[in-house]
């Protein structure tokens, strides 16, 4: 069996507040977790990820 490896990738401004940066961060982890179900989960998959206003700020791909 080969294993694959989900990789996720957030970027957020160093000088926002902690309690934004944690709320936001937790917003996005819910998010994405909830909707994996409706994604293909084979290699070379990839989706953007974007905050709560509509900001790219990173993305996850499925990889080995």
């Amino acid at each position: 069996m080969e294993a694959m490896r989900f990789h996720l990738e957030v970027e957020w401004d160093e000088t926002a507040a902690p309690e934004a940066t944690h709320r936001e961060l937790s917003r996005i982890l819910r998010y994405w977790a909830g909707g994996l179900r409706h994604c293909e989960l084979t290699p070379g998959t990839t989706q953007k990820i974007y905050d709560s206003e509509y900001n790219e700020v990173g993305s996850w791909t499925i990889g080995h």
